[in-house]
């Protein structure tokens, strides 16, 4: 009789539960209002508490208006980014009155609470703490 597989000790192991990134994927894809390539972009500014489009598209290897157009926009309109600071509205009358140098500042993105859960959501199923469920 032949073997078809032998695990290896898991003294030489550190985590392999990487293996289990394909499966997550398709799990939140599927479960979610999520394409692929947003649920990779949450994971990429994870770690942000707000970026721009011109950091952020030189840092994802991006082009500033595709990341705008096919990330940013619709991620927006499903509720997983904000502006964090948008130029164009100001706090108070005396902001839009006598604050001239607001013009100066770019439109600050960062993700929601609700785009945070999901991607802890995501590394809880990545490490196990949470079941796995590919829809099919």
């Amino acid at each position: 009789m032949f073997r078809d597989f032998k695990m290896r000790k898991e003294a030489w192991l550190n985590n392999g539960y990487l293996k289990y990134v394909r499966l997550v994927t398709r799990d939140m894809v599927g479960n979610y209002d999520i394409t692929e390539s947003e649920l990779n972009f949450m994971l990429f500014v994870y770690d942000y508490e707000f970026f721009t489009l011109d950091h952020i598209s030189e840092a994802y290897f991006y082009n500033k208006l595709k990341l705008s157009q096919r990330l940013v926009s619709p991620l927006q309109r499903k509720d997983y980014i904000y502006k964090y600071y948008n130029r164009l509205s100001p706090k108070t009358y005396e902001d839009a009155i006598f604050d001239e140098s607001r013009m100066r500042y770019r439109v600050r993105y960062a993700l929601t609470q609700k785009a945070r859960l999901l991607v802890q959501k995501y590394y809880r199923k990545i490490e196990g703490k949470e079941q796995i469920n590919v829809p099919s």
